[in-house]
């Protein structure tokens, strides 16, 4: 069996190579997170997309690189990125979700206007879709929009809203028709987070920071034509975007990352501890399975997205899987600290400033993020197995 690429492709992973080694001392330092925002990461991010690493498929006159779909090259870039420990350029709500989804149902003056600066990393977006009471049954929302004249004027409530302090942009799903079904009366707005009638409050989370938020909306005004789609389509749009974020949430690039962190803690803990500790090699090496067999599963995925195939009940999987398997990395990382494992940020002796241990508490709210595990686990066992749907309670009971 012949495994090898061929010349074309070995050229290909030459020409990659020769990149890293001539710019990687340019590229933002990676953490287990997404690198955050900064000047650093724009100047990346466009000389990415001049090389043809980053936005690589999107076409030129939406700010992309233009090329081909080609699954072996995608392989390659991730392959040789992850073996660099160089960042793949920006990622996040904007260009992980949004974009593709402009490309998919936006109009061609909102790919144009939004499309380029959110993939050159100059144009940050938040997604305004969980509501208080509104969560896990998303198509429940309340938060509405009217028209009036040319504009949409928007009411509403909306949580767990990440970066919004920073985004400058925000894709809100809002009910238009209220007198429609719940599924039938939703709409996809872009609106613009400094227009009036907009507030922000900060929710503090247990890891001591500020990742997620609320958002008030009193009688925000909207351009008409920001609505992406058609009037009452927002719940099938909102929905692939819905599967990109999941994507990006099960993304393996971030959890190759995340396990070679943890590699290189459990070896310092090895040299700090005097020797090797097998229970803890043991559970690395599971841990390292996991994680080919979810890079595996991702490029069949793009495999089927490339031909146009549905996924099924393998799309599911891939989000369901990463946090998971990110929360699992990040419990044995903690544990291989041994005593230094319990010390958090502000500690002098915390490891790394407490990283791992912020880590693990996100990576345990993410297995939440993005429609929860047991929600993800009744869709798959439903609508992907066929099984028998899970009882509803009745009334009054």
């Amino acid at each position: 069996m012949d495994l090898s690429y061929g010349p074309r492709y070995e050229d290909f992973r030459a020409e990659v190579k020769s990149f890293l080694a001539d710019n990687a001392d340019r590229a933002p330092r990676m953490t287990m997170r997404v690198v955050e925002h900064s000047q650093e990461v724009v100047d990346w991010q466009k000389t990415l997309i001049e090389a043809g690493y980053a936005a690589r498929t999107i076409p030129r006159e939406y700010g992309g690189y233009g090329a081909e779909p080609d699954l072996l090259e995608t392989m390659i870039i991730a392959e040789e990125f992850s073996a660099a420990r160089v960042s793949q350029g920006a990622a996040g709500q904007g260009i992980s979700m949004l974009v593709p989804t402009l490309l998919e149902y936006g109009s061609e003056e909102q790919k144009r206007r939004y499309v380029p600066p959110t993939v050159n990393a100059e144009l940050l977006w938040c997604q305004g879709y969980s509501e208080p009471g509104s969560g896990s049954d998303l198509a429940s929302l309340s938060t509405r929009a009217e028209l009036d004249g040319d504009q949409w004027v928007i009411n509403g409530h909306k949580i767990w809203t990440s970066t919004a302090v920073e985004a400058g942009m925000m894709f809100i799903l809002v009910r238009t028709e209220p007198e429609a079904s719940k599924h039938r009366g939703i709409s996809y707005l872009l609106v613009d987070m400094d227009t009036p009638g907009i507030e922000i409050r900060p929710l503090r989370m247990m890891t001591g920071s500020s990742d997620f938020n609320e958002v008030f909306l009193e009688d925000v005004r909207v351009p008409r034509e920001n609505l992406v789609g058609e009037r009452g389509q927002g719940w099938q749009i909102g929905k692939t975007t819905l599967v990109h974020e999941r994507n990006f949430l099960g993304s393996s690039a971030l959890t190759e990352g995340m396990l070679a962190a943890c590699r290189k803690t459990l070896a310092a803990a090895t040299d700090e501890q005097g020797g090797g500790n097998l229970v803890h090699g043991d559970r690395l090496m599971q841990l390292e399975g996991r994680a080919l067999a979810m890079k595996y599963h991702g490029l069949r995925m793009l495999t089927d997205r490339l031909k146009g195939r549905n996924p099924g009940a393998a799309g599911l999987i891939t989000k369901l899987n990463g946090c998971q398997l990110n929360n699992d990395i990040c419990s044995l990382a903690i544990d291989g600290l041994a005593d230094y494992g319990i010390l958090y940020r502000g500690s002098p002796h915390a490891v790394d400033d407490g990283a791992w241990q912020k880590q693990y508490m996100f990576q345990l709210g993410m297995i939440i993020g993005g429609g929860t595990a047991q929600i993800q686990k009744n869709i798959i066992s439903e609508r992907g197995l066929g099984m028998p749907r899970e009882p509803r309670a009745t009334a009054g009971s």
